[in-house]
């Protein structure tokens, strides 16, 4: 990857992958749809490039802002710091040999983790974010599947991982570096300090080495590895290049924008491809500020600390805040203010209009007074939440990617007259979609072509084609529509579909929304159980996980588990009088324990587990 081509030819490749991306943009400027907001789009070509380009314009803006203490304020690194730390780490792994090698990434958000993977992508070879919630054996699994030869740990307990897993001999792992660790601790074995690295890169590079900073990017160059983690159990290794990740990056800023001075906070795990892109990267890109929360446990306080303008979440998240947003109110309202207030926030979201500031003050301080756009993704959320934030003074909007998409391919547009929250998002710029065998209804499986559609999955040929027809269609497995203001509505997934006794499909989606409506229930799961008409497991099957305030308050601290049951009886046959018979809930599984799920929040459908009490 440092040098491929001679300097004539290296010139001639960037010249034209920039007047390519310089005529979408023209392309972009002249569109005549309103929801592409934000048109004006400075070019860059690659990753490298897009670093390179805000180290040189924002040089003293932040790039991260970060913990180290308790005790201490955020500490900030600028662009100027940040692209010399990444100068200085991709020096030392290429003087390891690691060139066009396979690099892994695993460990908390952080600026080390930033730093490392635009180290490894800006001239090395290709990083593989890995999920810090696997366990040692899934990890050496990934680690045997995604060729990897070195891992760059940002934990010391990911390193004592990663040192049993080299020490076991069956994978190609030559080194295991450690953000955690001041010195090395076996050079011979390859046990090394990142930060050791990074301080033996700089004096490289101040010695002349310039073998890194030099080092010749292709925009189609393979760029990361993301292993999917979702909710079928089966891991396929997407394999994004720089083309698809920095088109992404800079086209969902035509309908949300981050601006030099924007300061993200990051609370979703980096390896995940939506906060890698719609965050991390968006941020390289516009000059803005990642902030990294320290943990779910401390966001309250993080908030407030930072004061952030731009937050991404999955929808466990905003509906959790939202949930103590009414609360709160409801603790300082008597019961007739309570009606008003929820009465004008209904009105206020059927016609598009904010709520008094002397009601929404203390509600926008909660997310430290500065917040102006909340993103959900990840999973479906009820737009009714979103246009509740709306009407406190956000732009509160929902868009829908897939890591196979770079990820993302719809997202409403941050502008209250165009967004239908109802919607999954209105289609990415030079993104087309399209539905597959649509029923009378119009719904069928959601297709996607674009230039943020994944090159394949990692040496699976087999899978690859499975997933992109002849014609570059990726087939997404969730079902929906498209409306005529080209907006996406999913209304399933096709793999989780249920076959009713009559042969008609079910989407437990569909039903888990109902359910999801009641205020006692905080979490659900639906699914099918067999077709023999003896057995006590046929039929639609609801495993439910109640809010125990909201049951609390209905029922006194003294509920016992009969009225529970009866409560939520009641609930599913208010769901179940409005379904015809096919989609009636028949058994009904109420769980005290959490669900398992994936590190963004979804419950695993395929874990026996999440289907018993």
């Amino acid at each position: 990857m440092s040098r491929r081509y001679t300097d004539s030819e290296f010139g001639n490749i960037k010249r034209r992958e920039r007047e390519v991306i310089e005529q979408m943009l023209e392309e972009l400027k002249k569109s005549k749809d309103k929801r592409y907001l934000f048109k004006e789009k400075h070019v860059v070509t690659d990753l490298k490039d897009m670093l390179n380009y805000s180290a040189d314009e924002h040089p003293d803006l932040p790039l991260f802002m970060q913990k180290y203490s308790p005790n201490q304020p955020f500490k900030k690194i600028s662009f100027r710091q940040a692209r010399e730390d990444v100068n200085a780490i991709g020096t030392s792994l290429l003087d390891l040999g690691l060139e066009d090698r396979n690099i892994g990434l695993i460990g908390r958000n952080s600026s080390e983790w930033g730093e490392s993977y635009l180290a490894i992508v800006g001239g090395v070879g290709v990083v593989v974010p890995l999920d810090r919630e696997l366990n040692q054996s899934e990890l050496e699994q990934l680690t045997v599947k995604g060729e990897m030869e070195a891992v760059i740990t940002i934990n010391n307990k990911y390193y004592e991982i990663f040192k049993a897993i080299k020490a076991d001999g069956r994978t190609r792992l030559r080194y295991v570096l450690n953000a955690d660790m001041d010195e090395h601790e076996d050079e011979k074995n390859g046990l090394l300090s990142w930060q050791k690295l990074r301080e033996e890169g700089r004096h490289k590079i101040w010695d002349g080495d310039r073998r890194y900073i030099d080092a010749q990017v292709v925009n189609t160059d393979l760029a990361s590895i993301i292993f999917t983690s979702g909710t079928t159990g089966v891991s396929k290794g997407v394999m994004l290049s720089h083309r698809n990740l920095m088109l992404d990056t800079m086209l969902v800023q035509s309908m949300f924008e981050a601006r030099p001075k924007d300061i993200c906070f990051s609370v979703l795990p980096m390896h995940h491809c939506y906060e890698c892109t719609a965050t991390f990267l968006s941020c390289v890109y516009s000059g803005a500020t990642v902030a990294f929360s320290r943990g779910l446990k401390y966001i309250r306080k993080d908030i407030l600390e930072v004061q952030p303008t731009i937050m991404l979440a999955v929808p466990a998240i905003i509906e959790n805040f939202h949930n103590k947003i009414r609360r709160s109110m409801s603790d300082r309202l008597n019961e007739k203010q309570m009606q008003v207030f929820e009465l004008m926030d209904r009105e206020a979201s059927r016609f598009k209009v904010k709520l008094p500031k002397k009601v929404t003050k203390d509600i926008a301080a909660v997310f430290g007074g500065r917040l102006h756009t909340l993103i959900s993704g990840g999973a479906p959320i009820d737009g009714a939440i979103l246009d509740s934030f709306c009407n406190i003074g956000f732009n509160a909007i929902q868009g829908y990617g897939l890591s196979e998409c770079s990820p993302i391919v719809a997202l409403n547009p941050a502008k209250r007259k165009y967004m239908k929250n109802a919607s999954a998002g209105h289609i990415m710029p030079f993104t087309e979609c399209r539905i597959l065998d649509p029923d009378s209804n119009g719904i069928g499986e959601i297709c996607f072509r674009g230039p943020q559609i994944m090159m394949g999955y990692y040496k699976d040929e087999e899978n690859t084609k499975a997933v992109i027809d002849e014609e570059g269609w990726f087939h997404t497995g969730d079902i929906g529509y498209l409306d005529r203001d080209n907006y996406v509505f999913i209304t399933g997934r096709k793999k989780n579909v249920i076959i009713a006794s009559n042969g008609k499909n079910v989407f437990p989606e569909e039903l888990e929304s109902y359910l999801l409506a009641s205020k006692y229930i905080e979490e659900c799961m639906v699914w099918g159980g067999e077709l023999d008409p003896n057995s006590q497991w046929s039929g639609i099957h609801a495993t439910i996980r109640v809010d125990k305030e909201a049951i609390e308050r209905e029922l006194g601290s003294e509920y016992t588990e009969n009225q529970v049951s009866e409560l939520i009886e009641r609930e599913v046959d208010k769901i179940n009088d409005s379904m015809p018979r096919f989609k009636k809930i028949a058994h009904i599984i109420i769980r005290d324990r959490e669900f398992d799920k994936t590190t963004t929040n979804k419950i695993r459908r395929f874990v026996e587990d999440n289907k018993r009490a």
